[in-house]
């Protein structure tokens, strides 16, 4: 049965291996940040982001989006951390400037089977651009997550300077960097225009059937294979 949270309601985990599903409505930017007993983040390699999308026990998207799935492994997590923040921002170029222009946003924390284990509704949110959705915390050998729901004015670089990270303010123009640069490279190229003006038509290339033979990377020699998607949906 899914608990439906309210902002500071906590709710025991039972697994380990997580999602958290994110439903925005609009595109935003999603991490995390790895703290201490006190929520303490030690340093920009304590953040999980679009610009540095693994760290151990965790992986994000590289792009901002309406909806996002976040992988976790709470058995993975190092030692030391005792506190994962789950962060949404506003992308910095174009779009809604803060969070009570849109619908509120939805977290919810599932099994890799997809059933809901937690699920809670951001709201209450005016001029914040960015804000912790969830807390998962380690007490006493288990873990928790908690809702807190805590927006931020001053954006990301506000938020992380909450959480005691001296490089702040540089860290969220990187990761703001870096969520321009995927939206940049995610745009196809239109094709080239012809002689007159119009654009020439692209036809794809047939996949290979039965009698088209082997494809070209089994049969040119030190080919690569192509690498298997993340099973969590990073690009």
């Amino acid at each position: 049965m899914t608990a439906e949270l309210v902002r500071g309601q906590n709710h025991p985990l039972s697994q380990a291996r997580l999602e958290i599903r994110i439903a925005a409505g609009t595109p935003v930017v999603a991490g995390a940040t790895l703290g201490d007993e006190r929520g303490h983040v030690h340093g920009v390699e304590w953040v999980v982001h679009p610009g540095a999308p693994t760290l151990p026990g965790l992986e994000v998207s590289r792009q901002a989006a309406a909806d996002h799935r976040l992988a976790v492994d709470l058995g993975a997590v190092p030692e030391a951390v005792h506190r994962v923040h789950v962060l949404l921002a506003l992308p910095a170029a174009g779009g809604p400037v803060r969070f009570g222009a849109v619908a509120a946003p939805f977290v919810a924390v599932t099994g890799l089977d997809g059933t809901e284990l937690a699920g809670y509704t951001i709201t209450g949110l005016d001029a914040e651009s960015a804000v912790v959705a969830l807390e998962l915390y380690r007490r006493q050998g288990a873990w928790k997550v908690r809702a807190v729901g805590q927006g931020y004015a001053g954006g990301l670089a506000e938020l992380l300077t909450d959480q005691g990270l001296p490089q702040a303010g540089q860290l969220a123009h990187d990761i703001h960097e870096a969520v321009a640069r995927g939206s940049a490279r995610a745009v196809p190229m239109p094709p080239p225009l012809t002689a007159d003006g119009d654009r020439l038509r692209q036809t794809a290339t047939p996949a290979p059937g039965a009698d088209q033979g082997p494809s070209a990377a089994q049969s040119t020699p030190g080919a690569v294979p192509p690498q298997p998607l993340s099973p969590y949906g990073t690009q």
